[in-house]
């Protein structure tokens, strides 16, 4: 399997509180929705992106307890990237979402 995100990238993932790694996926949420419509090619790159982030997160043991709201994130960010049809959802409100937790890193919480 090849990633998108550096080889030491894991590691340093995984020294970061979950606040934090939802935080980072809330930054590429932001890009997704930011290059829709605009740029097919920056959009896929940062789906992709966003979609890894997902992914090291929910494999991270320390948030086991954590993987039902994980997933069902990542799948209503899917169903947001593919047009909103399952859940209603949009990459507007998600990026609402994320800013939360966005803040809360800021904030040191």
């Amino acid at each position: 399997m090849s990633f998108i995100h550096p080889p030491d990238f894991i590691e340093r993932w995984q020294k970061l509180s979950l606040i934090e790694q939802v935080a980072n996926i809330g930054s590429e949420v932001y890009r997704v929705w930011q290059w829709q419509g605009k740029d097919q090619k920056l959009f896929e790159a940062a789906v992709a992106r966003t979609l890894e982030l997902f992914n090291f997160t929910i494999s991270d043991p320390r948030w086991k307890r954590r993987l039902k709201e994980l997933t069902r994130a990542r799948e209503v960010f899917c169903d947001a990237v593919l047009g909103g049809k399952e859940y209603n959802s949009s990459l507007e409100d998600l990026d609402k979402y994320f800013f939360q937790f966005a803040l809360a890193a800021r904030l040191g919480k």
